[in-house]
């Protein structure tokens, strides 16, 4: 199953992406799971005047690049906060699933419409702090790279043990 991240906005050079690379370099060795690297597709931000009008546009950007039969994972803040082991559960049951992809979705400064959030099968949140998007990134590539580890039983996942 190809595993992706769809962002609104673009990582510019410096740490964060140094970090984002780091975890996406990592995950690209997990493919004896059955599971394929972590692909990046980056929408622009849309600069309409109204906030439900640039989320609307970056939802419209955003399924124009998710492929029709892949499952769709958002973070947003309106979501549950899940620890490590199940979002790696949601991963593992996807791909046992028989799908061919799985694509996590991080929105821009406004949020994320709801169409995305109904289209999902899962709506997950960092928590109810506020965080800039280059953060949250890191964040999902780090737990993809976790939720990986889980599913292979590798000893980098230590919570709860």
């Amino acid at each position: 199953m190809r595993v992706g991240l769809i962002c609104v906005g673009r990582l510019k050079s410096g740490p964060e992406r140094e970090i984002y690379h780091r975890y996406s370099d990592r995950i690209s060795g997990f493919r004896r799971l059955g599971l394929d690297g972590l692909a990046l597709k980056e929408i622009d931000e849309c600069k309409a005047s109204s906030a439900q009008t640039r989320k609307l546009r970056e939802a419209e950007d955003i399924l124009a690049q998710l492929p029709q039969d892949a499952a769709l994972a958002v973070f947003d803040e309106r979501g549950s906060a899940a620890d490590s082991l199940a979002f790696a559960n949601f991963i593992g049951k996807e791909r046992d699933s028989g799908r061919k992809a799985l694509w996590c979705v991080i929105g821009g400064s406004e949020g994320l419409d709801p169409m995305l959030r109904a289209r999902a099968q899962a709506v997950f949140s960092f928590g109810a702090m506020t965080l800039p998007h280059q953060l949250v990134r890191i964040l999902a590539a780090e737990q993809i790279y976790r939720a990986m580890t889980i599913l292979y039983g590798h000893p980098y996942h230590r919570g709860g043990e």
